[in-house]
């Protein structure tokens, strides 16, 4: 597989809950990451001391950072809205290469900073909030 480039990790947001997904604007920087518990079932007989997981079980969960400018008066609004509501709106978060990942996330953290001489700056972070789909691209 080529390179690819990190501006093409996007991070689309439900701006009305029609699904219709738009960039949140003025990202530089995203990240997403996928967890899955463990479930151990190591007993007295498991051969060789060895611990055993229980496939199929445990919480599966996936965290969405970002960090970027302000440029677009609309998803900065939507992205203060959704953390005050507490809201669980539709995320899509597109890897290049990968394929798309869909669901409701919950954002747990948003942070705003600036100094008297440079822009404005925001980091925010996504939890899931339900079930995600994969759509491979």
């Amino acid at each position: 597989m080529a390179a690819q480039s990190g501006k093409d990790l996007l991070i689309k947001l439900d701006m009305t809950g029609d699904g219709q997904f738009e960039t949140v604007a003025g990202l530089r920087a995203t990240r997403i990451s996928f967890n899955a518990e463990t479930v151990d079932v190591t007993s007295l007989e498991s051969q060789g001391r060895w611990r055993e997981l229980l496939g199929g079980a445990g919480v599966k969960a996936a965290q969405v950072s970002g960090s970027g400018v302000f440029r677009d008066a609309a998803t900065d609004e939507r992205a203060r809205q959704i953390f005050f509501d507490g809201s669980t709106p539709d995320f899509q978060v597109i890897i290049p290469g990968f394929g798309i990942v869909q669901g409701p996330f919950q954002m747990t953290s948003i942070e705003y900073a600036g100094s008297h001489n440079g822009e404005a700056t925001y980091e925010l972070t996504l939890a899931s909030a339900g079930a995600l789909s994969f759509t491979p691209l």
